[in-house]
């Protein structure tokens, strides 16, 4: 298997031409504008989700951080309230 991938790679391709092959347009070749336009949008729509994501995470974070100050307040006012 490792000898047929070296010959691949060093064979060259048997009639190098720059132009497409008889039957192919440019456009069923390409992705076009749309296809562009698709995966820019694609794009910009993961980053919004991502950067969302990450909001709400930090916000669960810091609720539950602001409960736990809370609770352990209770915990100490009710602490210094029975020593009385």
């Amino acid at each position: 298997m490792h000898h047929f991938l070296i010959a691949l790679a060093t064979t060259p391709s048997p009639t190098p031409t720059p132009s497409l092959r008889p039957g192919l347009s440019e456009d069923q070749v390409t992705p076009g504008t749309w296809g562009f336009v698709l995966t820019a949008f694609i794009v910009v729509l993961t980053t919004f989700l991502i950067v969302d994501m990450v909001r709400r995470i930090r916000r669960v974070r810091y609720r539950a951080q602001v409960e736990e100050a809370l609770t352990a307040e209770d915990s100490d006012g009710d602490a210094g309230s029975g020593a009385r």
